[in-house]
């Protein structure tokens, strides 16, 4: 099983199943956002988080329970 962490990069997280949809769920904009395309596989999940405001602990919560 994979343990997400606040260092894990968008491409990382993305080759797992369902995960787009907790993203979303969470509001993650880059999943959609065509420059980020170019950036998932640097875009670390912890960054992504302080740039929007979204809580990080319960996105990891949700995402390790996949």
């Amino acid at each position: 099983m994979t343990k997400y962490t606040k260092s894990s990069t968008l491409a990382e997280i993305l080759k797992k199943e369902k995960t787009e949809e907790v993203l979303s769920k969470h509001s993650v904009p880059c999943v959609s956002c065509p420059m980020a395309a170019m950036e998932m596989k640097k875009l670390q999940i912890g960054d992504v988080c302080k740039m929007y405001n979204i809580k990080l602990e319960a996105l990891l919560k949700d995402l390790n329970k996949l």
